[in-house]
């Protein structure tokens, strides 16, 4: 056998923090018989152990001696005397401290995987959402697109930034849907803002605010305007966020004309 691998496998260490089995024991014992470095090794782990104990020992307060002298005078003497094996603890307790200690970590392990595996199922379910949020859109669009009495506005652009969408408005409902294709994205304190239009006495324009909107990567595609019954255009401005006034004409960004009148 090689004792210099026997020892370096941590059966030293085991035996005396009383984790092997008795099996194990025996033949660690017989082989400490037989080979003087492995109970060389053995000795000093165990004066390690005892050392580190002793270094971490807590003096106890000083009248506990008195208490435990004055305790052993006032117990009666038994005629029959007791004999009680004295076995070393420093072993067992040396164990136990060992198992606690793995305890805590396999505590720890299960703790970080659990959490990982929360982590990973939270961003799953995440995902799913934002895929079902767009299947969604999608059946809304098709419903949109594939109802007879909607009419479809296409905006033109006005810019050469060239910001296109179109209008979808159901003559029925009055519902108004407006589907982005592409429009840039704005400052913080900018939106979009969709009008209604309508041809007033001697050509004077007659605007109608529909919403303000917000486009980016995290908005919807297709949008729930405000409704409107009658309408001879659409037109869409970018405006001061919250704006509660008229169109800036100054800043038209697409119009589209409609077919019904």
């Amino acid at each position: 056998m090689n004792i210099k691998e026997y020892i370096s496998s941590g059966v030293v260490e085991s035996y005396v923090l009383g984790l092997l089995t008795a099996q194990e024991r025996f033949e660690f014992e017989q082989y400490c018989e037989a080979y003087p470095e492995l109970k060389a090794a053995r000795d000093a782990f165990e004066l390690a152990v005892e050392k580190q104990a002793m270094e971490n020992a807590v003096s106890p307060p000083a009248n506990v001696k008195e208490k435990v002298f004055s305790a052993i005078q006032q117990r009666p003497v038994s005629n029959t005397s007791k004999i009680v094996s004295m076995e070393p603890t420093i072993r067992r307790s040396a164990g136990l401290r060992w198992m606690a200690a793995a305890s805590i970590i396999l505590f720890l392990v299960t703790g970080y995987f659990a959490y990982k595996l929360y982590n990973q199922n939270k961003d799953l379910n995440n995902s799913l959402k934002s895929l079902q949020v767009k299947v969604d859109q999608m059946e809304e669009y098709h419903k949109i697109m594939s109802d007879p009495n909607v009419a479809v506005v296409n905006m033109v652009a006005m810019t050469p930034a060239k910001a296109s969408a179109s209008i979808y408005w159901d003559s029925t409902s009055s519902d108004v849907y407006l589907l982005i294709k592409n429009m840039p994205q704005l400052p913080s304190d900018k939106q979009y803002q969709l009008w209604s239009i309508m041809n007033g006495e001697n050509g004077q324009l007659q605007p109608n605010s529909l919403g303000l909107f917000d486009v980016g990567e995290n908005q919807k595609i297709i949008l729930k305007m405000s409704n409107v019954k009658k309408a001879d255009a659409f037109a869409i401005t970018i405006e001061k966020r919250g704006n509660t006034e008229g169109p800036n004409l100054e800043q038209l960004q697409s119009m589209g004309k409609t077919k019904i009148q």
